[in-house]
């Protein structure tokens, strides 16, 4: 258990919290929402005391440890087993059995222990910096972005994990789903307090609105009074025979704690500028094989067209070749062989990791979107950095002083510069907060052209992509269908769980348990997306009936419904999680 009490938190520039108060019970695991500068990093540097606050007091049990999994890689050791070793107590030092039993449990084998750290995939890395982190044998964990580079199947083992794990947490992310899977409680910086209820983030944002749309109404019916008041202090305080009755009005209205406006968060919305075209097929790809040497081929003969107003999504494990592909697509690297040939009136807009890099540090938010696009003029350039969220005086702001987040809206904003009909998006998630994700997400459904999109993100995956790219151990697939249409028919198979037998499992329980073909896992897939299917679809049909009834009633019988419509959400959220849990056992 952890409570903060009366936390104030200022920077010259900015004040963070006044007077936050958060109380932590044992095995409360919560998501921490909030815009980006809201202070959600900075409260895990108050609490791991990196930094101090200015007023109020951090209270924990005695012993009571806390530790942050890194985001970095800082390996120094020539082996997995002596890195993993650093972060033995100097009483423990020589008990390196420890170290060893924390990595079996994570699925490494005794064969990997001699092995150099940075060797393994970035999923196996984020385990390396665990199995350390857990050798401190923490109460608690905070975890600040844990998915932001992790493919898919580290995500899902992740995401597991801290479902079991026996302790607090404390997580920051900008994927929603992994959040509400993981998560007993959700909690927001909001106007420098912090709002913490039980369940997921819908019903955060939901009941945050209730809570506001309250407060308007308090405050109206506040404004009312005052001014009943005022007027009446007005009429009577110069007559005698009400001048005592008045001034008690007046001493009423001196004692009122009068409710300030809301300052409400500018959210990002925007749309993509689409430059209008005939062509049917915007981009056609033959035989495209790539490789940095002809004996480390990343992917061959792959071979698709996109059709205008189609979504490709390129999925699978980190450093398999996703990024390049797209890049290839784009033209920033030659294909070994193949072709890839656009329509005459193709423009595209291009997204990706690299781009951001290639930033001018010197350059201002206005330059960088100017760059783009000479001929727009500075009214238009201030409107895009507007509707990037950088009004004012901040579109002047070097891009050296930006954040992670910040540069990803800049290159977002350089693209809406310019009118385009085909977007390269490399994970383009990364770094933006919930809100501005989903403006993302409907920015791009909104888009009349095509979108081809590097993500590990399931939730836009399903949200926007109508056909995939597969990059698996075994090469990459085209597949024609939607994400949840590959899960049925194909799944990640062998690659959906890279845990290796940990050896320190029970041996007749390994012996008793079943093995599952392939064949046979496909035919469980199918069978659970059924009943998945069966299950949701009285649900979304009652839910239907209730939306619109509640569009037609007004005071309690409104709020009756609405709770009813709460509750059905909560079940259809439950049926999903529950599904994604049986799905990733195959």
């Amino acid at each position: 258990m952890i409570e903060l009490i009366n936390i104030q938190k200022s920077y010259p520039t900015q004040t963070l919290y006044q007077d936050l108060n958060l109380r932590l019970n044992k095995g409360d695991k919560v998501g921490l929402v909030g815009r980006n500068g809201t202070g959600k990093s900075t409260l895990f540097k108050l609490i791991l005391e990196e930094e101090q606050p200015d007023s109020g007091e951090i209270a924990k049990p005695k012993n009571y440890k806390i530790g942050a999994l890194k985001q970095y890689f800082d390996f120094k050791e020539k082996t997995l087993l002596e890195e993993t070793a650093t972060a033995l107590s100097e009483d423990d030092k020589y008990n390196i059995y420890k170290a060893e039993k924390i990595l079996f449990g994570l699925g490494f084998s005794e064969e990997d222990f001699q092995k150099e750290p940075k060797s393994f995939s970035g999923g196996y890395q984020i385990r390396i910096n665990l199995a350390k982190l857990l050798l401190t044998e923490p109460n608690m964990l905070l975890l600040d972005e844990p998915t932001n580079y992790l493919d898919i199947l580290s995500i899902r083992w992740l995401r597991e994990f801290l479902k079991s794990f026996d302790g607090e947490v404390i997580l920051i992310t900008h994927d929603r789903d992994f959040m509400n899977s993981v998560c007993t409680h959700t909690m927001g910086i909001i106007r420098k307090d912090a709002f913490i209820i039980a369940g997921g983030t819908q019903k955060f944002f939901e009941q945050l609105s209730a809570n506001e749309e309250h407060y308007e109404k308090q405050k109206i019916a506040q404004e009312k009074k005052i001014k009943d008041l005022e007027e009446f202090i007005a009429k009577n305080k110069a007559r005698a025979a009400t001048a005592t009755l008045a001034q008690s009005k007046v001493k009423i209205l001196e004692k009122m704690d009068i409710l300030e406006d809301i300052e409400y968060e500018r959210d990002l919305k925007f749309d993509f500028n689409y430059k209008d075209t005939s062509a049917k097929f915007l981009l056609e790809v033959k035989d495209v094989s790539f490789g940095y040497d002809k004996n480390s081929i990343l992917f061959k003969d792959i071979t698709f067209a996109l059709s205008r107003g189609e979504t490709l999504g390129i999925i699978g494990k980190n450093g398999k070749g996703k990024s390049t592909l797209l890049n290839v697509l784009a033209g920033e690297l030659k294909a070994l062989s193949g072709s890839v040939d656009f329509h005459p009136s193709t423009v595209f807009g291009h997204f990706g990791q690299t781009n951001i890099n290639h930033l001018n540090m010197n350059n201002t938010i206005m330059d960088e979107i100017h760059s783009v696009n000479v001929k727009l003029p500075e009214s238009v350039i201030r409107n895009i950095c507007g509707i990037m969220m950088f009004s004012g005086d901040n579109a002047k702001k070097k891009i050296s002083l930006l954040s992670g987040g910040e540069k990803s809206r800049v290159m977002l904003g350089k693209i809406i510069a310019q009118d385009v009909n085909l977007l390269f998006l490399d994970e383009p998630t990364n770094h933006l907060d919930i809100e501005s994700i989903e403006a993302l997400t409907n920015a791009i459904k909104e888009f009349e052209g095509s979108s081809i999109i590097v993500t590990h993100s399931e939730e836009l995956l399903r949200a926007v992509c109508d056909r995939l790219i597969v990059f698996t151990n075994d090469g990459a697939d085209y597949f024609n269908g939607t994400y949840d249409e590959f899960l049925e028919k194909i799944g990640w198979g062998d690659d959906i769980d890279e845990t290796k037998p940990s050896k320190t499992s029970n041996k007749d329980e390994k012996k008793d348990k079943p093995k599952i073909n392939k064949k046979e896992s496909k035919k469980l897939r199918a069978e659970l997306v059924a009943k998945k299917s069966q299950d949701l679809k009285p649900l979304k049909a009652e839910l239907e009936i209730l939306e619109e009834k509640a569009k037609t009633l007004m005071g309690l019988d409104k709020t009756k419904v609405e709770n009813e419509i709460l509750e059905i959400m909560q079940k259809i959220e439950s049926i999903n999680i529950e599904f994604e849990q049986k799905m990733s056992e195959f």
